[in-house]
């Protein structure tokens, strides 16, 4: 194991699990870092609960702020299919792309920093819309402002970064990338990846998309011994038990990322030549807010991006709904039975799917069968 906890800091790490409050979040945490031995094993674990601890004295100090009428809140709620954050520096033309896209009401000004707060709107795309999010431009040194723009990232679907074609490309890019990474965040797709939901009841259920490197008992064992009894862990890509542990610490957070490399209008060809050797393996779109360009280019880059798909649902002997679920790719009959209600899986007896993941239209197939994009699906209940 990398961090080899000891008994009494497995137990102090599942008080923090089960706080509510950024409060109870905060005072576990410290109670869990005082627990931690500090040896070469564990210094990615340390440097993860102090930038979790100084997270969340920003969120109590900011709370604390609105509830005497001041401060800046930078938390949006979620809308759409999809929330996407465009993220860069000042003057790149971030408010104009948001603008083109969705038609949002924003300010577009040459002084810099002219964005203070997050700028929303919604792009249509196919028939589901994303919603796009302009953060405030990262500022040099920025410290809390920073974080808030991090905050924003972390608790979305995924990200833009927003270049200025008339700059040091490369420059830009690697600054985005290391400021993310400072503060947990990683856009490269790991070899592997674990997704582990707690419930209240059902035992540990693992969900095998890639291939486990160790036993099913082995995974049961690690989370039972962080006081884990009840849980759904999705395995993407290969895993070892490494993987599973780490996923509990969500010491960093990976997210689908895309380049928009803006003002291309104002450059010569000799711009690809820059982009050429930039080494991050992500969608990139060379365009021009100002022109405009194609926005279902921008559409599918993004839907593709965030590996999600639509799934339509159609009660028996009706119509399949107009409006899409939004299911990660690789999610399956039960992951739509339990987004429409908790019940469905108590009584679930079957269900029919049409679409490209099925033999033929009509299918009869199980829990765990694997849908694909535009698949229709329709759940029958045992009586």
């Amino acid at each position: 194991m990398v961090t080899n906890l000891p008994a009494e800091a497995k137990a102090k790490f599942a008080k923090y699990m089960e706080a509510k409050t950024s409060e109870e979040k905060l005072r576990a945490l410290e109670e869990f870092l005082s627990a931690v031995p500090k040896h070469k094993g564990t210094e990615n674990l340390v440097r993860w609960i102090r930038r979790r601890m100084a997270e969340l004295r920003e969120e109590i100090e900011e709370k604390q702020q609105r509830k005497l009428g001041g401060g800046v809140s930078f938390f949006v709620e979620k809308e759409g299919a999809a929330q996407v954050i465009l993220i860069g520096y000042t003057k790149t033309g971030k408010s104009t792309l948001l603008k083109y896209l969705t038609g949002a009401r924003v300010e577009i000004s040459d002084v810099p920093y002219t964005t203070k707060f997050p700028a929303i709107g919604m792009m249509p795309y196919k028939d589901i819309q994303f919603q796009l999010v302009e953060a405030p431009s990262i500022i040099p040194e920025g410290g809390g402002w920073n974080t808030k723009v991090a905050g924003l990232v972390k608790n979305s679907d995924g990200v833009v970064l927003v270049l200025d074609a008339t700059k040091d490309i490369k420059s830009q890019l690697n600054d985005i990338v290391s400021f993310l990474e400072s503060h947990g965040i990683t856009l490269e797709r790991p070899r592997g990846y674990v997704n582990i939901e707690k419930s209240h009841s059902g035992g540990i259920r693992i969900v095998n998309y890639g291939k486990l490197m160790c036993t099913e008992d082995d995974v049961i064992k690690l989370l039972n011994s962080y006081r884990i009894y009840n849980a759904v862990v999705k395995i993407y890509g290969e895993v070892d038990l490494d993987y599973v542990e780490k996923a509990l610490f969500e010491r960093t957070m990976y997210k689908p990322a895309m380049v928009l490399i803006n003002k291309i209008d104002l450059v010569n060809g000799s711009i690809r030549k820059e982009v050429l050797p930039i080494k991050l393996d992500v969608p990139l779109l060379l365009v021009s807010a100002v022109k405009g360009f194609n926005k279902m280019l921008l559409g599918d880059a993004l839907f593709n991006m965030l590996n999600i798909i639509r799934i339509y649902t159609k009660p028996p002997g009706g119509e399949p709904s107009s409006k899409p679920l939004i299911l990660k790719k690789g999610s399956t009959v039960l992951d739509v039975a339990k987004a429409i209600h908790k019940d469905f899986i108590k009584r679930f007896a079957y269900a029919r799917v049409w679409g490209s993941s099925v033999k033929y239209p009509g299918q009869r197939v199980g829990l765990d069968h694997i849908l694909s994009d535009g698949d229709i699906i329709e759940i029958i209940l045992r009586k």
